[in-house]
């Protein structure tokens, strides 16, 4: 494993290893975490490791305190979202949530639930914001506590799905106020026939333009 990490990120070697990684990796072991995730973590994310021991502590016992479980892989993501970047790319971010009106709570709540919600990049989280709200009409703090659409992709799944429902709400066949949960997040085969293939009468043309949008 020590080989394939320094080909994918060579810059390592310019940290002393012993210093950073070793230290790190032990005070990982001592919060709880088990080996596999923290194998993940230095395969995946070597330079989580290249931080002052004494701040990496710092930044677990932050994530302990916030309620994550170092037996779960989420406490190893909430660690790669706080060092992603540094502390300056972490302050943006929640700049940027609290442009959209998010308040400090809704942050922690959101993170909480998916530590991705500050790994993704800054265009990223404007985009999909933007969207949700601006174009949706939706509520910025409904987000908050459905992190994980931030991750989903604008062009291959909220863009096409989102155009099929325009339709459908064009004709007064399903609420405006329909969830975005529902919406989003079922899986194709759900969506395919709960919003296609069901008004397949009323409008025949929404499965060509929902693959007219997905290969965009």
């Amino acid at each position: 494993m020590a080989i394939t990490v320094v080909k994918r990120f060579s810059r390592i070697l310019l940290f002393d290893l012993h210093t950073y990684v070793a230290s790190n990796m032990n005070a990982l072991q001592e919060f709880g975490v088990p080996k596999s995730n923290i194998a993940g973590l230095l395969m995946y994310r070597p330079m989580a490791f290249m931080v002052n021991p004494n701040l990496f502590r710092k930044n677990l016992e932050e994530v302990k305190k916030m309620g994550f479980n170092p037996s779960q892989m989420k406490f190893v993501l909430a660690i790669q979202a706080m060092r992603a970047g540094g502390e300056s790319c972490w302050e943006r971010k929640i700049d940027i949530y609290k442009k959209w009106g998010w308040s400090e709570e809704e942050i922690r709540l959101a993170f909480t639930k998916s530590p991705w919600c500050m790994i993704y990049s800054e265009d990223k989280i404007m985009a999909k914001m933007d969207f949700f709200v601006n174009k949706m009409g939706r509520e910025s703090s409904l987000i908050a506590h459905r992190p994980f659409l931030i991750g989903l992709s604008l062009e291959k799944r909220i863009i096409p799905r989102y155009s099929v429902v325009q339709v459908l709400l064009s004709k007064g066949l399903i609420n405006k106020d329909i969830s975005l949960v529902v919406l989003f997040e079922s899986t194709e085969k759900t969506f395919l026939e709960r919003f296609v293939n069901a008004y397949k009468e009323e409008a025949p043309q929404l499965m060509k333009l929902y693959q007219e949008k997905i290969n965009l």
